[in-house]
């Protein structure tokens, strides 16, 4: 590949962080999925991006494939690099997309495990033993009271609360969109708990909302391990991660209110469809509807 060629893709992926915004994460992604084609076109001798063919392209996630690489990864892999050369072709760099028509292999839909009503309240209703823990119990109140993303929970500050209205501002959601959102009574109340509790010189001038005991932001990861933590002391056997409080969030909302774009809002969904996946409906209540409504299944 050609200097020219390297640029070209450290110009894309400049222009997904900067223009559209996205995370450090998820340009770290593009930036190893396309890493993984480069050295395919460099292994085959290709000079320039647009020398790449239709058959370039189908080698490659074959050859990714027989590296024991799953479907989910494929499919990341083949959507960066279509995303990448369309970038190309609108760029005037290619003249068009070898990518475009190609098809990864399906993967499976699994539903996200949750924690049903019971199980949650055993996590939530636990007493705190320490400051540090009274952080905790704010924090995974707020995950199943608001239904966070691990990222925008270690993300919020202090100021995007807003106490009397008991609402938060999500100000880093996926893709850059904010959203407000409601706070329940039972975080609000952990949340004050922690905030009388969170002083000098735990957190100093810090901003962040959940700080840690050298008074610095949490990252995610600690939160994480402060989850695992919590259910280990508390006696929970069932092996939790913040991901499954946002899951149970969503799945005991839908089920109480059949309201799937409210549930769609309050997730940051752009499309209803992960709604769909993300949830999980109760079957008993779907026959339910199906008995009243359909006009075949109608009892005499």
């Amino acid at each position: 590949m050609s200097n020219d060629a390297k640029h070209l893709l450290e110009i894309f992926l400049s222009h997904l962080l900067v223009e559209k915004r996205a995370s450090k994460h998820t340009v770290n992604n593009y930036r190893r999925d396309l890493g993984h084609f480069l050295g395919y076109c460099l292994a085959k001798s290709i000079g320039h991006w647009r020398e790449v063919i239709q058959a370039d392209v189908r080698m490659h996630i074959a050859q990714r494939r027989r590296q024991g690489l799953g479907a989910k990864s494929l499919q990341r892999e083949l959507s960066a690099i279509r995303s990448f050369l369309q970038y190309l072709v609108t760029h005037h760099e290619m003249e068009n997309n070898p990518a475009k028509q190609i098809k990864a292999p399906k993967q499976a839909r699994k539903l996200p495990k949750l924690l049903d009503v019971d199980q949650m309240a055993g996590l939530l209703d636990a007493s705190p033993s320490s400051i540090l823990e009274i952080r905790d119990l704010a924090m995974f109140e707020l995950f199943y009271s608001s239904g966070l993303r691990l990222s925008e929970l270690a993300a919020l500050d202090i100021l995007d609360i807003d106490w009397p209205a008991q609402v938060l501002t999500v100000r880093s959601g996926k893709g850059g969109k904010a959203r407000v959102l409601p706070i329940g009574s039972k975080a609000m109340k952990a949340l004050n708990a922690w905030i009388s509790t969170r002083r000098p010189p735990l957190a100093r001038e810090q901003p962040a909302l959940f700080v840690s005991a050298r008074g610095t932001r949490l990252t995610g990861r600690s939160v994480q391990l402060r989850l695992k933590r919590w259910c280990l002391t508390k006696g929970i056997t069932e092996h939790v991660h913040p991901h499954m409080l946002r899951h149970s969030f969503a799945s005991h909302l839908l089920e109480s209110s059949q309201d799937l774009r409210a549930v769609q809002e309050l997730l940051g969904h752009s499309n209803i469809s992960t709604t769909q996946i993300y949830t999980h409906m109760d079957f008993q209540h779907l026959a339910e509807i199906y008995d009243k409504t359909h006009p075949r299944a109608k009892k005499a």
